[in-house]
């Protein structure tokens, strides 16, 4: 062949793998933009919940666009898969109406929320550790709360999405069977009368002594149907008597007490705990007429399913023995306050973690 011809020949066919490459190229990169994710109709909804997000707008001015948390680029076989399987969308989009509706949207929110998080827990939250990374983290200018989590995921191999589901869209709400507490009283109505030990399933009034609080063992000195004389056994401590704790130093809650409750104790001596703190044994004895429990093992389960729909629908499981039992208050009440958890349910969940917390290893 002459050599003009064979020049041709490999223009045209610089040309055509020009364009070839180079027009697929920039088909990908125009399909990646926020713009065209959200030119859609059904987008509208997770649109408007990126936008109240601080990956939309926060104090640093640095925007994550939709290709940046979900469009990995660590990987050409990862991007292109992805590139591929978002083509469900623009056929849901335009043939089959899947979520063109705020009602079906929510029908499938968890089933398309369970699909990313599969996605990011199985590439280690590429996209995420992007901007964010462990090693470049200054833990120390965190609030502590945020600091412990993060030196126990580094610590247990945890990637990002393990905790952190509800970032940038409203994390699917898990339904509570209400029935289940009502359960709950139906065990509690039908506990012997002869137990020697019960628990308090609500707060319940012991007389005009105190308020018990939920999951609080309680010692039966007599019964005489749904009433009981019974006696809780706890600690004070100085500077606080109107609170019945777990032990000495163990801040659970038993009870709360009323001037004539303080003054009905049987009590020991004040002794120093290592922060300066002085407790003091003390029990109370009175009258309660409500269902109680003849075991804390009921209340456990419907604990761990509190769990399930309040906490690990945005973030793994935390193990109860992840912190101690003066902490877990706190976690628990600043994570509660981001749910609709009622008071009560948010008691039983606390009391949960903080039985069977680090350093309640036998007690609980």
């Amino acid at each position: 062949m002459k050599k003009t011809s064979i020049a041709i020949i490999v223009i045209i066919g610089v040309v055509i793998g020009w364009i070839t490459f180079g027009g697929t190229q920039a088909v990908l990169h125009a399909t990646s933009t926020t713009e065209f994710c959200v030119s859609c109709h059904t987008m509208e909804k997770p649109l408007h919940e990126y936008q109240g997000s601080v990956h939309f707008s926060n104090s640093k001015g640095v925007r994550a666009e939709c290709a940046d948390c979900h469009i990995p680029t660590h990987n050409t076989v990862d991007y292109l898969w992805t590139k591929i399987r978002a083509s469900k969308d623009i056929y849901h989009e335009f043939v089959t109406g899947k979520i063109d509706t705020d009602e079906k949207y929510e029908e499938h929110r968890l089933e398309m929320a369970q699909t990313v998080w599969d996605q990011l827990k199985a590439n280690d939250s590429a996209t995420c550790r992007s901007c964010h990374s462990f090693d470049a983290m200054e833990l120390y200018d965190q609030p502590k709360g945020a600091r412990e989590m993060h030196m126990a995921a580094q610590k247990d191999g945890q990637t990002c999405i393990d905790c952190h589901k509800g970032v940038a869209h409203m994390a699917p709400q898990m339904k509570l069977d209400t029935s289940e507490f009502d359960h709950l009283v139906d065990i509690a109505k039908n506990t012997p009368a002869d137990a020697k030990e019960v628990y308090a399933l609500n707060s319940i009034k012991m007389g005009d002594l105190a308020t018990i609080n939920p999951t609080t063992a309680l010692t039966v000195d007599k019964a005489d149907g749904t009433k009981r004389s019974v006696t809780v056994s706890g600690y004070q401590m100085k500077g606080a008597e109107q609170i019945l704790y777990f032990d000495n130093g163990k801040r659970a809650i038993l009870a709360s007490l009323t001037e004539d409750g303080q003054k009905a104790l049987k009590v020991g001596e004040y002794e120093q705990d290592h922060y300066g703190n002085e407790w003091r044994s003390a029990t109370l004895t009175g009258d309660i007429d409500s269902p109680v429990l003849a075991s804390r093992e009921p209340m456990w389960k419907y604990a761990k399913d509190l769990d399930n729909v309040y906490c690990s629908t945005c973030h793994a499981k935390i193990p109860a023995d992840h912190f101690t039992m003066n902490a877990w208050p706190s976690v628990v009440k600043t994570m509660g306050s981001r749910t609709d958890i009622s008071d009560a349910n948010l008691e039983i969940l606390t009391k949960f973690f903080q039985y069977h917390a680090k350093d309640m290893k036998g007690q609980e």
